[in-house]
C-alpha cells in the first residue's frame, strides 16, 4: 500500500484516538474476536466488484453526522491549519506521524510473513530516526526505501478473512467489517501507545491530528467534491472507498476498480 495513495475515509479526522488502560485494551481485543466470529459466521462473500451493505438506512444516518461534523469542524480547521503552516512544515509533521507509525507497520509486516517489508520499515525506523533527527526528517527514502504502509486490516486479509459488510464509522468515515476490526487493533495496540509512558504516548496522536488536518488540506477539492457536490454522497464515498481498499489489498484493476459515475444500484 503506497503512502500517497488516495484513502477516501471521507471525514477522516481521529481526533479522539484513544490510548486506552491495559483494561481497555483487554475489552477491546475481546469486542473485536468477538467480531471476527460473527464475520466467519456472515463473512458477507461478494464477487471483487460487488457491494454488500446490508445496513444502508444506518450508515447512511452515519454519514450524514459526519457530514455535518466535517462542515463544521474538520473542514475549516483543516483549512486553517493548512493556510497558517507551511507546506514544508507540513510535510515536516507529516514525515514524524508516519515514522511513529512505523512500529505498528512492522508488526503487521511480519503477522503477515512479509519479512522484506519488516526489514525494509525497520531499516527506515533506525536510518530516520539517527539521520533524520527523530523521524522529521525522511533520509531513507532519498536512499530508495520507501515506508512499507500496512494495517491491520490488510493483515486479517492475508490470513483469509472477508471484507464483510460496508461499514461508515462515526468520524472515522468509509470502512468494512474487517477493516473495523483491524482499527479496533490498530488503535489499541499500537507500539508507541503501548511501550511510552505518560505524556510521551500521546505525541503519536497530536501528530496523527495535524497530519490528518494537513491530508483533509491537501485532498479538499476531491473531498469537497463528493461529500458536498455529488448528487449522492454516500454512495459516491461508498465506491471510491471499496474500489481503492480492494485495489490497494492487491486485487487487479479489471476486477477491483469501480467507475464512480456509474448507478452504485445497478446490476
Amino acid at each position: 500500500m503506497g503512502t500517497n495513495s488516495l484513502k477516501l475515509r471521507i471525514t477522516v479526522l481521529p481526533f479522539f484516538r484513544a490510548r486506552l488502560t491495559s483494561f481497555g485494551r483487554a475489552i477491546a481485543i475481546s469486542l473485536s474476536c468477538l467480531m471476527v466470529a460473527a464475520c466467519a459466521a456472515n463473512d458477507g462473500s461478494v464477487s471483487s466488484d460487488a457491494i454488500y451493505d446490508p445496513q444502508e438506512a444506518s450508515n447512511r444516518k452515519v454519514h450524514e453526522f459526519n457530514r455535518k461534523v466535517d462542515k463544521i469542524v474538520f473542514r475549516p480547521v483543516s483549512n486553517g491549519y493548512g493556510t497558517v503552516v507551511h507546506e514544508d512544515a507540513r510535510l515536516l509533521v507529516s514525515n514524524f506521524s508516519d515514522h511513529l507509525s512505523l512500529p505498528a507497520d512492522i508488526v503487521n509486516n511480519l503477522l503477515q510473513g512479509d519479512l522484506k517489508g519488516a526489514g525494509a520499515n525497520s531499516f527506515r525506523l533506525v536510518f530516520n530516526t539517527v539521520f533524520g533527527l527523530g523521524g522529521i526528517g525522511d533520509p531513507a527514502t532519498a536512499v530508495h526505501v520507501p515506508r512499507r504502509e500496512t494495517d491491520f486490516g490488510e493483515t486479517f486479509h492475508v490470513w483469509g478473512m472477508k471484507e464483510g459488510a460496508y461499514v461508515e464509522l462515526p468520524l472515522l468515515g468509509p470502512s468494512t467489517e474487517r477493516d473495523t476490526i483491524g482499527t479496533i487493533l490498530d488503535f489499541t495496540l499500537d507500539p508507541v501507545s503501548v511501550i511510552l509512558p505518560r505524556p510521551e504516548k500521546y505525541i503519536g496522536t497530536v501528530a496523527n491530528v495535524a497530519d490528518r488536518m494537513g491530508q483533509r488540506y491537501e485532498l479538499r477539492g476531491t473531498i469537497d467534491s463528493v461529500l458536498y457536490e455529488s448528487a449522492d454522497s454516500y454512495a459516491q464515498a461508498r465506491i471510491l472507498y471499496l474500489q481503492n481498499r480492494r485495489f490497494e489489498l492487491g486485487g487487479s484493476s479489471e476486477a477491483t476498480y469501480l467507475d464512480p459515475y456509474d448507478d452504485p444500484y445497478a446490476e
